[in-house]
């Protein structure tokens, strides 16, 4: 019996109070006494589980943790002493509290007995309702302050380790960072250090074709012989050619890395390609007195590429070829056409390539310096222009060796789509009359030593030929001379060329004249320009009088 409470009948079945109340495990042979207790703790919120022997508990006690156990001394088999021991054997259950009913009063002995066995009070029957209520209360209130703290703890835990995981990833990207900024470092170090060489090679290349260009001038004196002067003339132009290839080179390097290079792709010959390539090396090939042969298909071969950039790059390739071939060497140019594509494949008998520096000889600013001179020249850009250069044709160029004093081949392929279809015919090249019809010519440059020199070339050609320094003069000199051809420098000082053109376009006597553009200026965006305002061609200072004679003749 239980004081202070009223009848209650209990509802059948193991567990009693709401499934998410805080577990109490009531032991008791005696169902009224289970019964009773249900009804004094129902409204204190917490679940109880019921048994009604040792084995009930201890099977329960393996299913659940509990907050608290109540449990009868005095119960057939197993008394609850001895169940207590077991309890408090078992580390899961090591520390739950244990009330002991009982209805008989127990001597000291027995007292500290149930408490060595884990007991934390004694209750004695009948129980007061209030005592086991409050009583309860605080282990109810233990365990649910337990629970959270495991909670809390559980969660401390998922957020420790997360924060080891992030330090973790800290640690190894902050190793990937270094590595990256030691990489960029290295990168940025060797970039300064070819910068550096390459403008002191720069000085060294502009500066070299400066001294043969005075020698000669100084020796083409009215008393010279006519070989004399024809010798220092080849030398200029030789030299002259050379310097316009070293400045095309940087700003063809600075368009392409900029991605503001266009291909101008027509319809060409590939041998004619092969020609002009063979012809722009062959001053470096003669110099070193190299045996140069060459091996192409007899049949004609017609591309739709660009000629000039396909002919850049077959001869930067040839001057590397000579530059690090010792005097007297060979170099073998062999071309074939075939369904898979066009190969052009350049072997010499060299110096050979080393394989630590063949993964980079296609870099920018990268030179093979030698003690010997040899590979001396050149800026270190030729090998990687000309590379995108295939490339952006969808080619291939590759470079491969056996090492050093074995040679070099450089092989560049083309694929099957640059080959013209079948029954194509190129166009006829143009060639200049020996006599040139009589045209007139107006010269519009504010540089008085250019403008004088090309207007005394033109009238050696035989053109009539008038100078103008600047725009206003160029516009009163057309008005009586309605020149056919105009030469216009772009950069004067007092109207812009581009004006000056359409200006001119616009007058009655313009209608079939030819405006040409010779300029410094050779960006895309000059060239965009030069179109839009009428011009007809845009040609880059300085132009091969052998070109400017085709252009001419065309001009008729």
């Amino acid at each position: 019996m239980i004081h202070g409470t009223t009848p209650w009948t209990p509802d059948p079945g193991f567990h009693h109070g709401p499934e998410d109340g805080v577990p109490i495990l009531v032991v008791d042979d005696q169902p009224m006494n289970l019964d009773a207790i249900d009804a004094v703790l129902a409204q204190t919120g917490c679940r109880l589980v019921r048994a009604s022997s040792a084995d009930g508990a201890l099977l329960a006690l393996l299913e659940q943790d509990f907050a608290a156990i109540v449990l009868d001394i005095k119960m057939p088999g197993m008394n609850g002493i001895d169940l207590a021991d077991l309890i408090k054997a078992r580390p899961r259950s090591r520390h739950v509290p244990i009330l002991f009913l009982t209805a008989h009063m127990f001597n000291e002995r027995e007292v500290l007995r149930g408490y060595g066995a884990g007991a934390v009070d004694y209750l004695t029957k009948p129980v007061h309702a209030e005592i086991l209520r409050s009583k309860i209360g605080v282990f109810i209130e233990l365990f649910r302050k337990n629970r959270e703290l495991a909670r809390m703890n559980e969660a401390l835990r998922s957020e420790m380790a997360e924060r080891e995981r992030a330090e973790e990833a800290l640690r190894v990207a902050n190793q990937e960072l270094e590595g990256r900024v030691r990489d960029r470092t290295q990168a940025l170090e060797l970039a300064d250090r070819r910068k550096n060489e390459f403008l002191a090679v720069l000085g060294h290349e502009l500066r070299n074709p400066l001294a043969p260009i005075l020698s000669a001038i100084e020796v083409m004196q009215p008393t010279s012989p006519e070989s004399t002067h024809v010798q220092a003339r080849g030398v200029v132009r030789r030299q002259v050619r050379q310097m316009v290839r070293l400045i095309d080179d940087l700003l063809d390097v600075g368009r392409i890395t900029s991605d503001r290079f266009v291909l101008r792709t027509a319809p060409v010959e590939l041998s004619s390609i092969i020609s002009s390539a063979v012809e722009t090396s062959r001053p470096v090939i003669t110099e070193r007195d190299h045996q140069l042969t060459v091996s192409a298909p007899e049949e004609s071969v017609c591309l739709v590429a660009d000629a000039a950039r396909l002919s850049q790059v077959l001869a930067n390739v040839l001057t590397n070829a000579a530059r690090y071939t010792p005097a007297g060497g060979r170099i073998r140019v062999e071309v074939e056409a075939a369904t898979s594509g066009v190969t052009i494949r350049v072997a010499d008998s060299g110096i050979g390539i080393d394989p630590a520096v063949l993964p980079t000889i296609f870099e920018l600013f990268v030179r093979v310096d030698r003690a010997d001179g040899l590979g001396s020249g050149g800026l270190g850009i030729g090998l990687a222009l000309a590379r995108r250069l295939v490339e952006m044709h969808g080619g291939r160029l590759t470079a491969n060796s056996d090492g050093p004093g074995r040679g070099s081949a450089f092989t560049i392929w083309l694929p099957p789509a640059v080959i013209a279809s079948a029954g194509f015919v190129p166009p006829d090249a143009i060639e200049h009359a020996a006599t040139p019809p009589r045209l007139r010519v107006l010269v519009v440059d504010d540089n008085a030593d250019a403008a004088e020199m090309l207007t005394t070339m033109l009238g050696q050609w035989g053109y009539e030929v008038l100078p103008a320094g600047d725009g206003q003069t160029a516009k009163t000199i057309a008005a009586g001379f309605e020149p056919q051809v105009v030469l216009l420098d772009l950069g004067l000082p007092d109207l812009d060329g581009y004006a000056l053109a359409e200006e001119l376009r616009r007058q009655p006597w313009a209608g079939s004249t030819r405006i040409y553009a010779l300029t410094g200026r050779g960006q895309e965006e000059d060239k965009r320009r030069s179109r839009a305002s009428g011009l007809d061609e845009h040609l880059v200072k300085p132009i091969d009088p052998d070109e400017l004679r085709r252009l001419l003749a065309r001009s008729n």
